[in-house]
């Protein structure tokens, strides 16, 4: 058995389904899902017969409809305050009903970026309690 190969895998929400593609070579494979456990058991499928790959890994990139689907817990005006933009904006992205612009998504990632790195420095005393 060989190595496991890391693959970016795009996801992308439309109305009811989530989209993916994975590229590997000059080899485009796109395909849809309900879910997104779905979604890879498809495209892992889909790999092992076109292009032979048996072990793979995807690493995750948004589109930000997926995005606030897939972390739902997250506070989109925050977001929108931190990137600096109108929080109606980030409610119309998350929702598909309008695209931001590149700018925007630099933005909007360096917003999130910024959560991650407060969350990764958290720490939370264990005590015992009686």
């Amino acid at each position: 058995m060989g190595k496991q190969k890391k693959l970016p895998l795009i996801l992308e929400k439309d109305r009811s389904k989530v989209w993916g593609r994975v590229t590997v070579g000059d080899h485009l494979i796109v395909d849809h899902a309900n879910n997104v456990i779905s979604l890879e058991k498809k495209l892992k499928k889909a790999l092992k017969d076109f292009e032979r790959i048996d072990d793979v890994e995807f690493e995750y990139s948004y589109d930000l409809t997926m995005f606030f689907e897939q972390f739902d817990f997250l506070n989109q005006s925050k977001i929108a305050a931190l990137a600096g933009i109108n929080s109606s904006l980030i409610r119309q992205y998350s929702s598909g009903h309008k695209q931001p612009s590149n700018e925007q998504v630099v933005k909007i990632e360096a917003a999130i970026k910024t959560i991650g790195g407060k969350l990764k420095g958290v720490r939370v005393p264990r005590k015992a309690y009686f």
